[in-house]
């Protein structure tokens, strides 16, 4: 399902966003990261350069591009100073007539309501943990033990930590209640799913593929409330849970298994129609792989999970990229006809 390299020159946008919020220490290492990407996709044989949105107005910020001649990568997570924006971006693209990476904006504005994809995976027959969402603090007809609490429409495992993970009917209400009152937003309760854990990456439209899963290893948390992905653990270097997870890529998995663990990673992403790539994250329980979320704008940046795999995959991070520019080149009104399918 690939090639060598992309097909046609077409010209390429990367576009990313800087919040005002940030620090000058985090505004530096995106511009860092974004000079990597672009880097990335040149090596790999793509005309890109980097596009700034410095504010929520997408038109200002591509005033001076043609959607007939570029392609754009989306590496945007949201709209500079609106929470919870990323669609918008996706759905300013659209409305300007610009082509570009990743999934519509539809797909982007459901993955924010975890119990909406929940659904829609229960509906497909892919596994997922039992669920509920609790908007009060009314969970007494629950009864699967440990449970997970997490904010319902929420995303990069904001408010997710050892204290999510409750044992008994008390300390879930306590859990409950904490992130609906500092949230403000539903919680979302599941199945404490106690097993091992995978990163999938697939990547296609119609046709499907997979990047080699990753594994996070929890051999060296003893404590089940800390064998999770939680937010220290992606974005905190240097705090117990970022350092004793460890990445094992690929994952020591057993033909029948990684065939299985492939089979339901597709399956959730066709059920959430996502576009181009996504992540699924997944658990292993009894021979079977629960389904824990589905990230249609995973990051994309140069030290995840994602850009491990596909270095091990396709020889590059940037050859990887340049796929994803090709899926979305074949939407082009102009270029569509000029690139090969991958």
């Amino acid at each position: 399902m690939g090639h060598s390299g992309p097909s046609t020159a077409v010209p390429v946008v990367l576009l990313y966003n800087l919040d005002p919020s940030w620090s000058p220490a985090d505004r530096q290492e995106i511009e860092a990261e974004v000079e990597r990407l672009c880097e990335a996709l040149a090596a790999a044989g793509c005309d890109s350069g980097p596009k700034c949105l410095p504010t929520p107005d997408v038109a200002a910020a591509l005033a001076d591009g043609d959607p007939g001649e570029c392609v754009i990568f989306n590496w945007c997570d949201a709209l500079p100073g609106v929470p919870r924006s990323e669609a918008e971006v996706a759905r300013e693209l659209e409305s300007l007539g610009f082509t570009f990476t990743g999934s519509p904006f539809q797909v982007l504005e459901l993955s924010w309501r975890k119990e909406a994809v929940k659904a829609r995976l229960a509906a497909a027959g892919v596994p997922t943990p039992a669920w509920t969402v609790v908007r009060a603090g009314d969970v007494d007809g629950w009864r699967h033990f440990p449970a997970i609490v997490k904010a319902a429409h929420e995303h990069a495992s904001l408010g997710l930590g050892r204290d999510s993970v409750v044992m008994g009917r008390e300390e879930l209400a306590e859990r409950v209640a904490h992130v609906v009152e500092t949230l403000h937003q539903p919680a979302l309760v599941e199945d404490f799913i106690d097993g091992r854990e995978f990163h999938v990456t697939v990547w296609g439209n119609g046709s499907l593929a997979t990047l080699p899963p990753a594994e996070m290893d929890f051999a060296a948390v003893a404590d089940p409330r800390e064998r999770l992905c939680g937010y220290d653990a992606k974005f905190t270097p240097g705090s117990p849970a970022y350092e004793a997870i460890q990445l094992v890529l690929p994952a020591p998995l057993s033909a029948g298994e990684r065939a299985e663990l492939e089979r339901v990673a597709t399956a959730a992403y066709r059920a959430v129609g996502c576009r181009d790539y996504a992540r699924i994250d997944l658990r292993l329980r009894d021979g079977v792989f629960y389904v824990l979320d589905v990230n249609p704008n995973c990051d994309l940046s140069t030290e995840t999970s994602t850009a491990f795999a596909a270095a091990l995959a396709e020889g590059s991070f940037g050859r990887f990229l340049a796929r994803l520019v090709e899926l979305a080149q074949r939407r082009h009104p102009r270029w569509g006809g000029r690139v090969r399918r991958v």
